[in-house]
């Protein structure tokens, strides 16, 4: 079976899910009250995601089981820019969660294992962080680098929401809520990121997503995002990549797909414009093969990925609400131009041209 995750901005839909009962924090004894100025905590998540990590595609959830995941999948990690009350709240993201006790340590770990609902909201709280921290990484919001901040406040993050294998992003405010079923969606960091993605968008252009064109873009960039973010958080904390890095949400795909390797979707995928099916998540893979091939030209110039993520989503900034593919990838290489040079600006103008996207 194929799951299509949806993006939803506002409207009537959003409205009928906000009625959603949250579980309400915990009265605490005084002892159990963190220290002030708790800034930074220590968490269990997956890193990425178990099929990412060891490769090994037979894996299955098994019903939330903590034994059909190994010790070795997980990893201790940093959990940056807490508030200090032992809640999952900080300067970038605040966990809520539908089932279960909200995580709450005041001793700053917080370690968990799948089968606890709490370790969704330490995947949710990570994984939207490290996706803030990335876009910070690359000049987005710092003092200097002309780059505008993107997303820059608490951003919610609901699990088990949405009462299906299934996830979306809504603005207005801006949050995320992060589906159940199969695996749950929380525990897929890819899952996390792309809607995060979704955020990105609508961040940058007001009311992004009026066109069927764009719609594509919004999937294809969701998708692109979880993998360059994902791939990233693997260099900094040295974890494994045993599966193709073009694969997208390998374990949350694990349910539905019986193909091997489990991938929702890929970047890979050789499709151009004669292909679309004016579906934007199938749509958006003719534009993310295009953002794949560009990211390992800028490599063979002797650039980074980073310097191609920064002037993808730099570009974004100038893409209409309505855009279409064409007017999108002329906005993209119009910066490459003037960032990166002439070399970089044509292979962006070819690898477009190569998925039946040109413009003059």
């Amino acid at each position: 079976m194929t799951r299509t995750p949806k993006t939803i901005r506002g409207g009537v839909a959003g409205a009928a899910v906000a009625t959603l009962l949250l579980s309400a924090p915990l009265a605490l004894p005084a002892s159990a009250k963190p220290d002030p100025g708790f800034t930074t905590a220590r968490g269990q998540v997956f890193k990425v995601n178990p099929v990412q990590s060891s490769g090994d595609q037979t894996l299955t959830d098994q019903r939330d089981s903590a034994d059909a995941v190994e010790d070795f999948h997980y990893d201790t990690v940093p959990l940056r820019n807490v508030d200090g009350s032992g809640y999952l709240r900080g300067d970038w993201v605040v966990v809520k969660s539908s089932t279960g006790s909200p995580a709450y340590s005041s001793r700053g770990r917080y370690i968990y294992d799948r089968s606890q609902d709490q370790f969704e909201q330490v995947m949710g709280y990570f994984w939207v962080n490290q996706a803030q921290e990335y876009l910070q990484s690359l000049g987005f919001g710092v003092e200097g680098s002309g780059l505008r901040g993107i997303v820059d406040e608490p951003f919610t993050v609901k699990i088990n929401q949405y009462g299906g294998d299934n996830s979306y992003q809504t603005d207005k405010p801006f949050r995320i809520r992060l589906g159940k079923g199969g695996v749950d969606d929380a525990e897929d960091a890819e899952v996390i990121v792309h809607e995060y993605g979704h955020a990105v968008h609508a961040d940058q252009v007001e009311g992004y997503g009026q066109s069927l064109d764009a719609g594509a873009i919004g999937e294809s960039f969701g998708d692109y995002f979880a993998v360059t973010v994902g791939l990233d958080a693997a260099e900094q904390y040295t974890w494994p990549v045993l599966a193709p890095e073009a694969c997208v949400m390998d374990w949350d795909a694990t349910s539905y797909t019986t193909t091997v390797p489990h991938c929702l979707r890929r970047l890979d995928r050789n499709l151009t414009l004669k292909d679309r099916r004016n579906q934007v998540h199938f749509d958006g893979m003719i534009w993310s093969r295009a953002l794949w091939d560009i990211r390992a030209d800028y490599q063979a110039l002797g650039m980074t990925s980073r310097d191609w993520d920064t002037t993808l989503i730099a570009s974004q900034f100038d893409y209409a609400a309505d855009t279409s593919f064409q007017d999108a990838a002329k906005a993209t290489w119009q910066l490459a131009l003037d960032r990166n040079g002439e070399a970089a600006a044509a292979a962006v103008k070819q690898r477009f041209a190569e998925r039946g996207i040109k413009f003059s």
